[in-house]
């Protein structure tokens, strides 16, 4: 049976699951043999209108891929020291009181560095929350929509204890925290002068033709994303979508998001030494992934997938399901969503499944 017609198959079995309304997936080798898409179900909350290999949908924390491209292009140029504490970018005000620990404030410290590898010790603003009180995403989930800065980002961050010292562990403790990324997006803005969008379409998304790759923003006319769900609640988030430009902003295509791993993985954006970088050290985040800096690891054990084990896969994922993996031992190029933040697991099930088409 051809690869497309296996591939949809996995998206109907997926889609069959109540739980998954819509699912897009895309598989690309990299001398081209492979090259199949797949979706089923439908792009819009009241289940009307199909999903189609065109539809844009939220990248949601794939984003932080694209902005440690920037980072490290930056980096590059001289404008941006990976080294240097972030209080050198960024204003008191706003670094300030963001990782306190017996009194000590080490907030301005935090290294561009630390910040990119998540070995900063921030809280997370997003996911992190108070005893006896809902995380924003949790109110997210619910509905509770909300519009945020970067002062906003940084309050919630202040109201979290830090998990850990700076650089933990000779810098090999980490922590996934989205207040990293809200961080360094505001650091491009400073050094720049422009707006995180502008970065990415001026770097990543004009340089690569990223026709349907855009930093969603409500207040623009644009092609509807396709919904996302949490459980059985279609989440209308708009102003919250639209905060969150450097840790979960992007939205793309299939196509789109297959040519920005090609790009990333081939030489095109970053050189062999910035990737080796990025990817030359590896901190244990939670089971089964690791993070390098901008991008995860997944490495399932064997015991996990005795007969379907896909080997290493890097790349990034987001907690709406979606996501975007480059297998090196199989030279095969992954992405999609399944548009459902119910059970983070889901979308490397189906990369698993994906990867043991191609032989």
């Amino acid at each position: 049976m051809p690869v497309a017609d296996q591939l949809q198959r996995l998206i109907d079995k997926a889609t069959a699951k109540r739980a998954v309304r819509g699912a897009l997936a895309a598989i690309q080798s990299g001398n081209g043999e492979v090259d199949a898409s797949a979706v089923g179900g439908f792009a819009d909350a009241a289940l009307t209108v199909p999903l189609t290999p065109g539809t844009p949908y939220y990248l949601a924390s794939i984003t932080k891929m694209y902005t440690a491209v920037v980072v490290m292009q930056l980096a590059r140029e001289g404008t941006v020291d990976l080294a240097a504490p972030i209080g050198d970018y960024l204003p008191a005000d706003l670094t300030g009181g963001l990782h306190v620990v017996d009194g000590t404030d080490r907030g301005p410290a935090i290294t561009v560095e630390q910040l990119l590898f998540q070995t900063s010790g921030l809280a997370d603003y997003f996911a992190g929350k108070q005893k006896g009180q809902p995380s924003l995403e949790d109110a997210l989930y619910t509905g509770s929509d909300r519009a945020l800065n970067i002062e906003d980002i940084a309050a919630l961050a202040r109201t979290l204890p830090p998990r850990f010292a700076p650089g933990a562990g000779g810098g090999r403790k980490a922590h996934y925290s989205d207040t990293n990324y809200a961080m360094l997006g505001a650091i491009v803005q400073a050094v720049t002068g422009d707006s995180v969008a502008a970065a990415f379409a001026q770097r990543i998304f004009g340089p690569l033709d990223l026709q349907g790759t855009f930093v969603f923003d409500h207040t623009q006319s644009r092609p509807v994303p396709a919904a996302m769900w949490h459980k059985d609640v279609a989440l209308d988030i708009p102003l919250a979508m639209s905060s969150f430009p450097a840790d979960g902003g992007i939205v793309a295509t299939l196509g789109d998001s297959l040519r920005f791993l090609r790009g990333f993985f081939g030489g095109e954006l970053l050189s062999e030494s910035e990737l080796g970088y990025m990817t030359g050290r590896w901190n244990r985040i939670f089971f089964p992934l690791q993070y390098g800096g901008g991008i995860m690891r997944f490495n399932l054990p064997r015991w996990m997938a005795p007969f379907k084990n896909p080997g290493e896969l890097v790349g990034h994922s987001g907690s709406t399901g979606s996501f975007a993996f480059y297998s090196p031992q199989r030279d095969v190029y992954v992405a999609g969503t399944v548009n459902q933040s119910d059970r983070p697991n889901r979308p490397f099930g189906l990369m698993s499944a994906m990867l043991g088409l191609v032989k």
